[in-house]
């Protein structure tokens, strides 16, 4: 492998790289937004960070995101419809288990 060959190696994985940071650092902010508009939401009980059924689906939500979603309890299930309730549907069930996760 040449001088020339190398540093295009070297460029293209710099640039891989970058590319994956950034899309990272989008999901992480957008999943922190997401966190603070169900912490501030106004609900029926005045916020998802108190709602019982929201904060019961805690342990769900933990198995769901490490599953990547094939683990669907009824308890996140629960907490998915209520929060979607409450906010448009923009976002994934991924992201709002991130969501419950940090409240």
């Amino acid at each position: 492998m040449t001088t020339t060959q190398s540093l295009r190696l070297l460029v293209l994985g710099g640039c891989l790289i970058a590319t994956t940071a950034q899309a990272t650092s989008f999901v992480i902010s957008t999943d922190i937004t997401l966190s603070l508009t169900l912490s501030s939401s106004k609900g029926t009980s005045g916020s998802f960070k108190d709602d019982k059924i929201v904060l019961a689906a805690k342990d769900d939500a933990a198995a769901f995101v490490a599953s990547d979603g094939e683990i669907r309890g009824a308890r996140i299930e629960a907490a998915f419809e209520r929060i979607r309730g409450g906010l448009n549907d923009q976002y994934s069930d991924q992201q709002l288990a991130n969501a419950i996760l940090m409240l």
